[in-house]
């Protein structure tokens, strides 16, 4: 099977995903029957932010139901909706997942992500260990206030639009457009790549 997602990146430091690893994955597919493609945003500025990450990827692709198919680089960004310099930076990427679990299932799994990690909700736009969002589940359209999707906002961040489009050039957020052009309307201020940190994809 042709390798998804590892050409036309428009970062030339995104390295492609090794073909080992992508015969591996797609090998995982055949125990999924009719899995459907979501987009997960993950985000942290709390603890060892990059192993926050890296342990939701892990736990991600750990699922029963879930195969992890690409990994973004890793951007620091500037947190959202808060005064600046009132908390610490987030470290934010997003995963590509082909699952054969329907959205309000992976909501909870993604739950029981964060509290794996000890995500506290007490205040909106606060700090957090782990933040995993479900950007997109294929082309599903949802006003359920457990579970907006695609995800309300998404459009407007530079944070989910840039490494989404790293892995993913040709993607679209269905009912906004391409997120090439999405992104070139938004602001990338606050928004850096970090070229020396990586996540891995799981084997």
């Amino acid at each position: 099977m042709t390798a998804p997602f590892t050409g036309g990146h428009s970062d030339p430091t995104v390295q492609p995903v090794p073909a080992s690893v992508v015969e591996t994955v797609d090998a995982a597919d055949t125990t999924l029957q009719n899995p459907q493609r979501a987009v997960i945003a993950l985000g942290s500025n709390l603890g060892n932010r990059l192993e926050n990450l890296q342990g939701a990827v892990d736990a991600l692709e750990d699922t029963p139901g879930v195969r992890v198919k690409a990994v973004s680089p890793v951007y620091e960004t500037e947190p959202w909706g808060v005064e600046p310099g009132s908390q610490p930076s987030y470290f934010n990427a997003v995963v590509v997942l082909r699952t054969t679990l329907p959205p309000s299932s992976l909501l909870e799994r993604a739950h029981a992500v964060e509290e794996a990690f000890h995500r506290v909700r007490d205040e909106r736009w606060g700090p957090r260990t782990l933040d995993v969002d479900i950007v997109a589940y294929a082309s599903v359209v949802s006003d359920d206030p457990q579970l907006t999707l695609p995800h309300p906002r998404a459009h407007q961040r530079a944070f989910v639009l840039a490494p989404w489009h790293d892995v993913d050039p040709e993607a679209l957020l269905h009912g906004r457009g391409p997120v090439a052009e999405l992104l070139d309307t938004v602001t990338r201020d606050g928004v850096t790549p970090r070229e020396d940190l990586e996540l891995q994809l799981p084997e």
